[in-house]
């Protein structure tokens, strides 16, 4: 009998169909997986110890957007990459941080209606559906009316981006797809109210007709109907990957099928900005938080955006599977950016449109709910690729 079996065989030699299918992925599971862990805890446990990113408000109002037990966008993501971790893995921790942030939050009465006060409403409409608990049904009637019926609109019928201190008159944002969009398609479905599915497919169309760069793929920050143009043309990092983000998401949400006219227009529409990612992906595997702009610092938030996004869509078959590699490498240098606090660094903080580029290079840098939220999500997604 030959003793060939009995002999290490030079990997170099294995034909790559019949390698193991981890094997090229350069990554250790139980390192992730604890990565995964400490990002969530340090998730609920951020704290402005200066006061320093606290907005104070004339009319005496504080917002803490940086802590986990304040009521922004920052939180609404921060839930949202929980749910997501759960949904995955079944986690009990996970499910009891989260319920236990909206007993918290309705105990202590909800916050003025805005665009980004919207964000946690998707996570509370996942909760509804999956446990039934009828004390969540009113929040979303009401909210989700509001968002339908009572937010101002553009031109257009876009969704003007108001937030905490500003009207923004006649503006769309990228961020409003995350923020608004997306959780009034869920609260539709969960409600059974069409009309508010078919009201977030036309918000999708609306801010892809005016914040789309034709030339590049990527997208602009915001647009103003009242002056016509861009504002800055920032193609602004974190903006973009909330979009690389929500497709995939929203196409899932929909449960779109292949041959629809609506899913191919979303899909083509990401796999353009993808093509265009490709191409200013730094070598760490990063992305600068002005895409194009070589001179702009490395930004680790719209990174897990831009690997969640990639590698879901790759997986699920929205866009070509040439793009993978693009996410993986993201998502690697994502966990590199992750420390032994389970602080995910590298983070700009909250950044409004701006009228000039170096507004967006000057944001501070520090950890923020949402940033821990999208590392979850990048991380998440990576999993995938061990099963």
């Amino acid at each position: 009998m030959s003793q060939q079996i009995l002999q290490p065989i030079d990997s170099s030699r294995i034909d790559p169909l019949l390698a193991h299918h981890t094997a090229a992925l350069g990554a250790d599971r139980e390192d992730y997986q604890d990565a995964i862990h400490r990002l969530i805890d340090n998730l609920i446990n951020i704290r402005d110890e200066t006061g320093q990113f606290l907005l104070r408000l004339d009319d005496g109002r504080v917002l803490d957007t940086k802590s986990w037990n304040g009521w922004e966008w920052t939180q609404g993501v921060g839930l949202y990459g929980v749910y997501k971790m759960w949904e995955m893995t079944g986690d009990p921790n996970a499910m009891e941080i989260i319920t236990q942030w909206f007993e918290a939050r309705f105990a202590e009465g909800t916050p003025s209606r805005n665009i980004n006060t919207v964000a946690p409403f998707l996570t509370l409409a996942y909760l509804y559906e999956r446990s039934g608990n009828r004390s969540y049904l009113p929040y979303l009637d009401v909210w989700g009316q509001w968002l339908y019926d009572g937010l101002p609109r553009t031109e257009e019928g876009g969704f003007q981006h108001v937030t905490y201190n500003l009207v923004s008159h006649q503006q769309l944002w990228d961020d409003t797809l995350m923020m608004s969009v997306v959780p009034l398609a869920k609260i539709g479905l969960v409600l059974n109210r069409p009309h508010y599915v078919e009201e977030a497919k036309r918000q999708f169309m609306v801010h892809i007709k005016y914040l789309a760069d034709r030339k590049s793929g990527l997208w602009f920050h915001g647009w103003s109907f009242e002056g016509r143009h861009n504002f800055a043309n920032a193609l602004w990092a974190r903006g973009n990957s909330w979009v690389t983000i929500v497709i995939p998401e929203f196409i899932e949400l929909l449960d779109l099928p292949e041959g629809d006219a609506f899913r191919m227009f979303l899909a083509s529409t990401l796999e353009a900005q993808v093509k265009a990612l490709a191409k200013f992906q730094a070598p760490s595997g990063l992305w600068r938080t002005l895409l194009d702009d070589p001179t702009s610092y490395e930004e680790a938030s719209a990174s897990a955006g831009f690997a969640y996004g990639i590698l879901k869509a790759v997986r699920k078959g929205y866009i070509s599977k040439e793009y993978e590699a693009v996410g993986i490498k993201a998502a690697k240098a994502v966990r590199a950016k992750i420390n032994a606090a389970g602080e995910l660094t590298q983070v700009s903080f909250g950044t409004p449109v701006f009228n000039t580029l170096q507004e967006y290079k000057d944001i501070p840098l520090t950890s923020m709910p949402f940033g821990q939220a999208m590392a979850l999500l990048a991380l998440g997604e990576f999993m995938y690729r061990f099963i």
